[in-house]
């Protein structure tokens, strides 16, 4: 077994000192979670003139990007699961925004697209989305921003998940 590097040396819980745990700060899960909790919070509160929440602009977008997907195709994109955006989506097809229907080439697959109505809602809110953007660029920095952008593009590569499954340290 490797032995703990001075990076991941673990701290004496506040109650239990006797049980070890990570300090503030190192887990990278619990980063990126809080994160983009932070980031989806601040794009929903300049989204919010829109009625939708940056979880259904990015369906939307991705809907939009790529035509038709399948919901397997769809879920892959958006990294979740299948089910999660099945329930993603209810709100999405209740206001008429996308329609499911069955694929005609396999009769078992779903496509997701956008109505007219789905279109219509995602170029009225192009403009509250590139403020969103915009203003993060700025708070963060526009370099440092699109840095993060290019590792977290990384992060939901599937060969990032080949390197971390790989990496049996």
């Amino acid at each position: 077994m490797a032995k703990d590097s001075p990076s991941i040396a673990l701290v004496p819980s506040a109650e239990r000192p006797d049980v070890l745990i990570p300090p503030a700060g190192l887990c990278s899960g619990t980063a990126l979670r809080k994160a983009a909790r932070r980031v989806s919070l601040l794009y929903d509160e300049v989204m919010q003139p829109t009625g939708l929440r940056s979880t259904q602009m990015a369906v939307l977008i991705h809907v939009a990007r790529h035509g038709s997907p399948t919901m397997g195709e769809l879920a892959a994109y958006l990294v979740i699961d299948r089910s999660a955006l099945a329930e993603n989506l209810k709100p999405l097809i209740r206001q008429d925004l996308v329609a499911v229907s069955v694929c005609e080439q396999d009769k078992r697959t779903r496509r997701v697209r956008l109505t007219d109505a789905g279109y219509a809602k995602l170029g009225a809110s192009m403009d509250l989305w590139r403020q969103a953007h915009r203003r993060f660029d700025a708070a963060f920095g526009a370099n440092a921003a699109e840095v993060l952008r290019t590792g977290l593009r990384r992060i939901t590569d599937d060969e990032f998940v080949a390197d971390f499954q790989a990496a049996k340290i």
